[in-house]
């Protein structure tokens, strides 16, 4: 049952056209969120998630912006702002996964999904921190991955690149919980999601017969985690990455 919880509260949905970033755009403006829905190329399809919001009572603007770049993410961070005032909280669900053997990892693979998966995340962080820290207000949730937590012989940038995304928001939301910020991390499991369709059929179905509950998850199952993380029912929550992937991976106590 949608609800107001996020009413009069700006977020930034950074990959917010398609998979989980565009599950999430809905689920909270949907819930009163004016949501700044980011896209590098797809504008028809960041458009297509602004006229489902609107559809629904809410509120939204597609902002143009390649995460790698600073100066994208200043422009889009600057777009949001003028639409709807201080931008209050951050999905950031832009990413990119190459899976290819260990011994095929070159300079160029590895830093092309470093400067998306680490750097991306760096980029739009510190283009919102001020303004948060000035307000004393601030909720992040940064996208992981179980590839962060278990080893992946053919994702061996990949699983760097989001354990590190752990590291930093850890790091930072030490920092800056003094300033009523608050930053986790989901890690989800292998969802239904383009991304997802990277991998082999044969690989998927090994992906599913050593999952507890026998599936994959949906966009949407990582949106309600993410819709969490950002209320106030996690108002002691911070610095923790919460793993959604059907039980695939545990961690030990």
């Amino acid at each position: 049952m949608p609800t107001n919880e996020f009413s009069g509260k700006t977020v930034l949905v950074t990959g917010g056209s398609r998979g989980i970033g565009r599950a999430a755009a809905l689920r909270l403006g949907s819930e009163g969120a004016r949501v700044g829905v980011n896209f590098v190329t797809r504008r028809d399809k960041a458009d297509e998630v602004v006229r489902e919001i609107a559809a629904a009572g809410g509120s939204a603007v597609a902002v143009q912006g390649d995460v790698t770049s600073a100066e994208d993410v200043n422009r889009m961070v600057e777009e949001t702002r003028a639409a709807f005032g201080p931008i209050d909280m951050l999905v950031h669900s832009a990413g990119l996964s190459i899976v290819e053997p260990a011994a095929s990892v070159t300079w160029e693979t590895w830093r092309q999904i470093m400067s998306v998966n680490l750097d991306g995340t760096f980029h739009v962080i510190y283009a919102l921190k001020d303004e948060m820290i000035a307000r004393k207000f601030g909720r992040m949730v940064l996208l992981s991955s179980i590839a962060a937590l278990r080893e992946r012989k053919n994702q061996v940038h990949y699983s760097a690149a989001k354990a590190g995304v752990i590291a930093m928001s850890r790091c930072l939301a030490e920092a800056w919980a003094e300033h009523n910020i608050r930053i986790n991390t989901i890690s989800p499991g292998l969802i239904e999601t383009d991304m997802g369709q990277l991998i082999s059929g044969a690989a998927k179905q090994y992906v599913i017969d050593n999952t507890p509950m026998k599936r994959l998850g949906t966009p949407e199952e990582i949106a309600s985690a993410i819709r969490f993380l950002l209320s106030d029912e996690s108002s002691f929550i911070t610095g923790q990455s919460l793993v959604v992937s059907g039980g695939r991976v545990m961690l030990p106590g």
